[in-house]
């Protein structure tokens, strides 16, 4: 049999946000989204690794840097790890000590904010500008399902200001990779290049007419870029 793939969502995201790219994933490859209870760093990680023994990981945005993190710790206990729109975290310390600031006026500002005020003002962020108002209004009802407190203490352990960047850890990484990205997200353009340079059976793709969110906006040319890439590493 195949092996499995299991969904990792970004923040703010249900599992159920990876349906379309599952849905269309050929039948020799069975799989499973993943709809997170812990909402810290080590939470996360260790639902990760009871969920994906024997898996394919495949994690977007803060999910995508959770599944690299997770394959970086136990790389035995999965075959293979897709990343979407994700890094491998802020290398300079300015930056990053920056980052991490932000995001923690941003977590303190969650804890009191309604979390209907919290949606609004993260769909307005530039990075999902390119997305259809169809699709904004789509992912609308899981994000307004999250407890604001919760997020908070997910951007505290797990934001791009809080965890230490892996980039030197990447050439020990013994599983194949995929680094996909929209070809309209720059940033993540180049971060995927450079995430499957480093990794030794590593190889990135990028995905035309999409964004941030490629799993969402063109989900039909994700899943064929993820067969693809199962067929010739995994099955």
């Amino acid at each position: 049999m195949a092996a499995s793939v299991l969904f990792v969502p970004g923040f703010m995201q249900r599992g159920e946000s990876w349906a379309p790219v599952a849905e269309r994933l050929p039948e020799r490859y069975p799989s499973a989204v993943l709809d997170h209870e812990a909402h810290d760093y080590e939470g996360r990680l260790a639902e990760i690794a009871e969920r994906g023994e024997g898996a394919a990981l495949c994690g977007y945005s803060m999910g995508g840097r959770l599944a690299l993190h997770a394959a970086l710790r136990e790389p035995a206990r999965y075959s293979a790890l897709i990343t979407v729109g994700a890094g491998a975290g802020i290398e300079d310390p300015g930056e990053r000590a920056a980052r991490a600031e932000a995001d923690a006026k941003l977590a303190a500002w969650m804890e009191t904010a309604p979390i209907e005020e919290i949606v609004a003002v993260w769909e307005r962020q530039p990075i999902f500008a390119d997305q259809a108002e169809s699709l904004v209004e789509a992912q609308r009802a899981g994000r307004l399902s999250h407890d604001p407190r919760s997020l908070a203490k997910l951007l505290r352990s797990a934001g791009q200001g809080a965890l230490d960047p892996v980039w030197s850890a990447l050439p020990r990484l013994a599983l194949p990779l995929l680094a996909l990205a929209g070809a309209r997200d720059e940033r993540y353009t180049e971060a995927s290049r450079r995430l499957a340079a480093a990794v030794p059976q590593g190889r990135a793709r990028t995905v035309e007419g999409a964004g941030h969110a490629p799993q969402l906006q063109r989900p039909g040319p994700v899943a064929a870029l993820l067969a693809e890439f199962l067929d010739h590493h995994v099955a």
